[in-house]
């Protein structure tokens, strides 16, 4: 895990933070999903100066295995020097041996955050999920961690003022804002109250905003008047010429494409939900059931 210089701002890593979302609801299912609710509470990972270090890393530890439910897995936490923020042994288990930076003797708000991602990779490494690449690897360590209730941590790690700074994981800031607002909506949370650090907040606003646009996509019902008008040009452009390959439309989402079928024009799109594309005839009014999540959609194809 790296504490970054300087902080790099924006979406450069969402497509690969949208796809570690599909690949979790694949791997876990829904209903594993939803095994991961409530978030990890503040309460449970506070961390005072005046609390025994060992003592206390230990018992934020064990709150962050119960939340990514590995009960059988044991935590063996140490703090040395080291140019990375923290690391950890992956092997068989239940014991797996955690390595903190020494500046988290210091700090020790952070230290839940360090270990959440951390700990995060136990997990993975157990579902025997990753992806191809160290830097893709850790993108879905930091969405995984966000998604399934303790990455809210390491948002509110995230400090940033005129003389220093600091950021924990790979995700930018309003990438870990954009995954937990996604979460937010799945679990009916609102992690707003839980941050510390103003940076962390904004941040938060700020992926919540990219998150709702997902929801507002055509040929979903909600798109607003723009996205429907753009929508039925290109909806006609693609039944007046069969013969034609189809433009891509424009947006960050790449919200939807048609495909011609023997039975007529198909359009394909990504749930809001878990990313997944779905496929639906082109027929006016029409309610999709996502077959990987199940979420039901409304839409206007």
């Amino acid at each position: 895990m790296t504490n970054g210089g300087e902080v790099v701002h924006g979406y450069p890593h969402l497509d690969t933070a949208r796809a570690a979302i599909t690949a979790l609801y694949r791997r876990l299912t829904p209903e594993g999903i939803h095994a991961f609710a409530p978030s990890v509470a503040p309460a449970d990972v506070a961390f005072s100066d005046l609390d025994d270090l060992h003592l206390g890393t230990q018992r934020v530890a064990h709150a962050l295995v119960q939340q990514l439910r590995l009960p059988d897995a044991r935590m063996i936490v140490s703090f040395r020097e080291m140019d990375q923020a923290a690391s950890v042994e992956l092997a068989a288990g239940p014991e797996y041996f955690i390595e903190l930076n020494n500046r988290f003797r210091t700090h020790r708000r952070d230290i839940g955050a360090a270990l959440a991602h951390e700990i995060t990779h136990v997990l993975l490494h157990r579902l025997g999920l990753s992806f191809p690449g160290t830097h893709d690897n850790e993108i879905l360590t930091d969405t995984a961690t966000t998604y399934l209730g303790a990455g809210w941590l390491l948002l509110d790690a995230y400090r940033e003022n005129r003389d220093s700074s600091q950021k924990l994981g790979y995700l930018t800031p309003e990438e870990f804002g954009y995954v937990l607002a996604k979460r937010a909506m799945v679990f009916d949370e609102d992690p707003r109250v839980w941050f510390t650090s103003p940076q962390g907040y904004t941040s938060y606003t700020k992926g919540r905003a990219q998150a709702l646009r997902d929801e507002q996509q055509p040929p979903l019902t909600t798109a607003g008047w723009s996205g429907r008008h753009r929508y039925a040009k290109d909806r006609r452009y693609a039944l007046e010429h069969p013969g034609d390959t189809l433009p891509d439309p424009p947006g960050d989402l790449s919200p939807y494409s048609f495909e011609r079928e023997r039975d007529g024009l198909r359009v394909s799109f990504p749930c809001p939900t878990c990313l997944q594309r779905i496929r639906v005839p082109v027929r006016g009014r029409v309610r999709a059931r996502c077959g990987l999540c199940r979420t039901v959609l409304d839409c206007d194809t």
